[in-house]
């Protein structure tokens, strides 16, 4: 398991193992804001990885009635009275966007970019327990580290 691996990979680098932790979340932040901020459709890509739980998929079916609309304002359904007879009008509402809202507040971008690193925490630790071992040789030959392990 990778956790366990991740323990002992900590345990054996120490400072080492956490720079590189550090420095892949700090790359790994910085290339989603980026995307974010460029506008590439995040939810899709999390559904794509079945994470998405950022948007729901499901819309809300209202029963014809008299001037209903429901809470989320999916559908409006206005019933017009005319001379000769009655007719009901169904006006389809654009779904909210959730993530454009997000991004489009102070900092929302940068948060949801956090939000997406915490997701991506099991693709960013075997890339940690896969650069640490040369780094810390790097290191050592360097001699800012004293072993390199």
């Amino acid at each position: 398991m990778a956790g366990g691996r991740f323990r002992e990979l900590l345990k054996k680098y120490g400072k080492v193992a956490l720079g590189v932790h550090f420095s892949v979340s700090a790359v790994s932040i910085t290339g989603l804001y980026v995307a974010i901020n460029n506008n590439v459709d995040v939810e899709s890509l999390l559904e794509k990885l079945h994470m998405g739980g950022v948007g729901s998929s499901t819309k809300d079916h209202a029963t014809p009635e008299s001037s209903s609309s429901s809470s989320e304002g999916f559908v409006v359904e206005n019933e017009r009275l005319t001379s000769e007879s009655q007719s009901t009008v169904v006006i389809e509402e654009k779904k909210r966007n959730r993530v454009a809202e997000l991004t489009a507040s102070t900092g929302g971008a940068l948060a949801l970019a956090v939000l997406c690193n915490k997701a991506l925490f099991p693709i960013r630790v075997p890339i940690t327990i896969a650069l640490t071992p040369p780094m810390a040789r790097f290191l050592a030959r360097r001699g800012i580290v004293k072993n390199g392990a």
